[in-house]
Formats: structure tokens, sequence, C-alpha cells
């Protein structure tokens, strides 16, 4: 892979943010990796042209600490944290985050590098220092070398990981075994973000006979007769009609090794905890009329799972228009996903509003947070019963109709495709799809040409 300048960078972003080509497309053309494309976006969305000009520098202590309690408190992943703080590789804070469970705070302390003289050298002068000059040709061919690594690591990566967009710990461990004779293995293993126990363990298994290679070809040849639309289970039947006897769970460890996940499949998702907090009664008691905006609100959370990744969507619905007044999505289902959304909602309230807003038992909604948030703005909690989907029936409606418009109908290139679809369909959902219960308007034409005329 040719190296880039920031210019260069920059441009193939831009193209991204403006254009109507993904991250796949554009990273295939300029000839880079995706998940290195896919590092540059975030970089520009969190510090713009200026994340491209990097300047080589130590880390404090204090920062160190400050990148792990950011982490800690809004629930970010790697490489979102290093995006966030403009650091050079997300395997950097995973490196912080071990120093700190296994040696404290003092472990993040910046140490000189090499062994210490066991001896002063008295022929030296004592004035003499090196030169920054010569201090930073070191540094710059450290760095250097470090790139080439990453950049031969994720060209192998890209011809080894198969077609169902994850990469395994054995496609990791391939990829090291191809490169060890080249590079340091403790070097690899940190840019393949897995343990040297790890590792080791594969090798010892990369040259021995596989007992599953007639079982994993069929599983494979299942798995894309069907589109990635059969899971482990159903898989197990048809393997039973072929002839192949094995225990699910069996087959379920062999698609995960194999990268193989069903690719369609949404589910929902179960954020009740026990009592975390205090619960609400049934207010709402399944009544789902409503006369005007902003009087009776609905919103549950939804966990989709694609391409070996998992996204959450929290949305609120108007039951006077069955409208999506306010969603937020995100990649793990931290306070801050409800959070965000609930700002959003609050947004459209309107002086003298009374709002009732109707959820389940999830422990987001029990945070005292949340309830303090409602509290101040006039909003009457009310809550499911304990395992009676059927009080959030609408909001279950909702994500029903999500599943079979636009997951089963529509193939994605990747997690930011899906993503951006998602927007799209949200979006199409107010806008323009059309209900009989609203006079064949949609929910913002029903609001617009009805609501206000009344």
């Amino acid at each position: 892979m040719a190296k880039f300048t920031v210019e260069e960078k920059i441009h193939s972003v831009l193209r991204y943010k403006y254009g109507n080509e993904s991250i796949r497309e554009i990273a295939r053309g300029i000839g880079v990796h995706q998940s290195i494309f896919s590092a540059w976006v975030r970089l520009f969305e969190h510090h713009g042209e200026s994340a491209f000009i990097k300047s080589y520098t130590s880390y404090s202590t204090k920062f160190k600490m400050d990148v792990l309690n950011y982490i800690n408190e809004m629930g970010t992943s790697y490489r979102e944290t290093a995006a966030i703080f403009n650091l050079p590789t997300h395997a950097m804070v995973r490196k912080w985050q071990l120093q700190f469970e296994q040696g404290g705070i003092n472990a993040l302390e910046s140490k000189k590098k090499g062994r210490p003289s066991l001896k002063k050298d008295t022929n030296k002068p004592e004035t003499q220092k090196p030169r920054p000059d010569e201090e930073t040709v070191e540094a710059l061919q450290t760095k250097v070398e470090r790139l080439e690594m990453e950049i031969a690591y994720f060209k192998k990566v890209e011809c080894f990981s198969s077609d169902a967009g994850k990469i395994t710990n054995k496609t990791k461990a391939q990829v090291i075994f191809e490169l060890k004779d080249k590079y340091k293995v403790v070097d690899l293993v940190e840019v393949a973000d897995i343990s040297r126990a790890t590792y080791y363990w594969w090798e010892k298994r990369l040259n021995k006979v596989d007992k599953y290679e007639r079982v994993k070809e069929a599983i494979t040849g299942i798995f894309h007769e069907h589109k990635g639309r059969y899971g482990y289970r159903r898989i197990t039947k048809e393997l039973e009609k072929r002839g192949f006897r094995h225990d699910p769970k069996t087959i379920n460890g062999l698609m995960n090794d194999m990268g193989l996940k069903c690719m369609v499949r949404m589910k929902k998702f179960k954020s009740y905890k026990g009592n975390v907090g205090k619960t609400a009664p049934n207010v709402l008691n399944r009544d789902f009329t409503a006369e005007t905006m902003n009087e009776k609100w609905v919103t549950d959370v939804t966990e989709f799972h694609l391409f070996g990744e998992k996204r959450y969507l929290s949305p609120v619905l108007d039951l006077c228009n069955g409208e999506i007044i306010a969603y937020s999505v995100m990649n793990r289902p931290v306070y801050k996903l409800v959070g965000d959304m609930l700002d959003q909602a609050i947004e459209r309230l309107q002086p003298g509003d009374q709002v009732i807003l109707h959820s389940d038992q999830g422990w987001h909604y029990q945070m005292r947070q949340y309830q303090k948030s409602l509290e101040r703005h006039q909003i009457k909690q009310s809550m499911s019963r304990k395992g009676n989907c059927l009080d959030n029936a609408v909001m279950e409606n909702f994500f029903g109709l999500l599943k079979s418009e636009l997951l089963y109908l529509q193939e994605f290139d990747s997690i930011e495709h899906f993503e951006q679809e998602l927007a799209d369909y949200i979006h199409y959902y107010n806008h323009k799809r059309m209900k009989a219960k609203l006079k064949d308007l949609s929910p913002v034409e029903y609001r617009t040409q009805v609501l206000k005329v009344a």
C-alpha cells in the first residue's frame, strides 16, 4: 500500500462524507484496508483536518487516566476512544487498560527505554547530550517500521479473511505465522489485538488435520445457499438431512471459527436486570390512542446483529400519529443511548404539554438520572408489567415493520451502510409511508395537514 499525504487522506474522507460511495468502495479504490479508512473517517469526524497532522509526543499519566476514565463513563470502544483523543492506534488504549488493571496507576508512568547503564562512562563529558535531531530520526525510524508492519499485517488479513465480514482469531494467527520471520511476534499480536497465548494456541493447530473439514464445507455451502439467513440451529437440521449428525453447540463453534454469523438478525433487546432503581406503574394501561401530539409517547430498545457487530436503536414514538420523534443509535447499550434519545424528545415539547412516556422495566428507565429528567420537564413515567410485551404493543409493531421492510428486503455492504439505510428508513417511515388509520397519510403529513387544521 502506498503512503498517503495529508491532503490525499482528507480528500478521500470528504468523498465518503459528501458523496454516495461506501467505505468499502473508497478503500478498495485508493488501495487501503477498509479498517484503516474507517479510522480516518472517525478521526475526521472528531478532529477535522487537524487529525491527520500528527505530532509525536509522550503521554502523561494524567492523560492516560483521562482516556481510561472516559471509557468507563461513556462505554466507548477502544477504536472510538482512540479517534476521540486523536491517538495513533487503538492498540495503545488497550495497552494502557491492561497496564492499569495489572499494576495500577504506577504502571502508566512513562519509563525510559533500554537497559540502564551499570557504570558511568568517565571518558564522556557530562555536558555531552544526544542531539535533538538524532533523537527525532530514531523516533521516526521506529514509527516507519511500525507502520510498515501494520500495512503488511492488514494486507495479509485481507487475503486470509472470509467473506462473512468477521476476522477470527484463527485468521489473525495465520497472518502472524506468515509474518513472524520478518517482524517480532510481540509486536504483531499487539497489532492483531490478541494475546500471545491465543496466538501460540492456534499456531500448534494450524498444521493439524482438520477432522471437521467436510462438515465445514457443508456448513459454508448451506450458509451461502440461504444468503446468511440460517443460524446454527437451522444449519444443524439441514446437515442432518445431508447425513451429518453433530451437536448444535459443535456447529455453533465451527461457525464462529469460520466467522459465519446469521447476516439478517434482529432481536428484542432485554434490558431488564431486576430492580436497579424505582419502577413506575402502568399508567398507559394499553390505551394507545391520543388526540394531540405530545400527549402519549412510547419507547424501547432493540438490538441489531450484522457483520459480526451489534447496534442498538432507542426510538420514541408519538401515539397521536405514530411518528418517530427522536432516536439514537450506538454500538453499546449504555445509558447515553437512552439519555441522548430523551434529550432529543424533550426538544419537541411545547409550553403546557403534559406527556406520558411509557417503556418497559429496563434498567435505563429505572436510572435516577432518567427519572429526574422526566420530573424536570413534567413528564409522567409509565412502565409495562414485567415480562408483558403487549403493554408496549405499538413499539413492538414498529420494530416488526422495521425488520420486515428493511432488514429482510435489503442487502448491506457494511455496518456503516446499514446505519445509513436505517436513518433513511426512519425518515421514509415518518414522511412517506402511508397509514390507513391516518387517512392514507404519512405521520408527518397527518401532523401538518390534519392536526394543524383541527
